[in-house]
């Protein structure tokens, strides 16, 4: 059977999956094998989990008095998105 292969586009499609965990083990091995030939995609995700590190950050320890919307974290990753490809 011939591997799965996919494009800078699909990658981005699938990070969020592909950083929690719960690909399959095909896309898990399509997203490995595009990812060591892909200096921009590389790059991407490296992005994305600074993205990510970051906003864990933003996050005050008193919940209650204040904390970062999931809308506005979606908002921040769709405007990534849209920079990135």
């Amino acid at each position: 059977m011939k591997p799965m292969s996919i494009a800078c586009q699909q990658l981005v499609e699938l990070v969020t999956e592909y950083l929690e965990d719960t690909l399959t083990p095909t896309q898990l091995r399509a997203v490995e094998d595009h990812l060591a030939g892909c200096a921009d995609c590389t790059g991407y995700l490296s992005q994305m989990r600074q993205v990510i590190t970051l906003s864990r950050g933003l996050v005050d320890p008193h919940p209650a008095a204040s904390a970062l919307p999931p809308a506005m974290l979606d908002d921040l990753l769709r405007s990534f998105r849209r920079q990135h490809h």
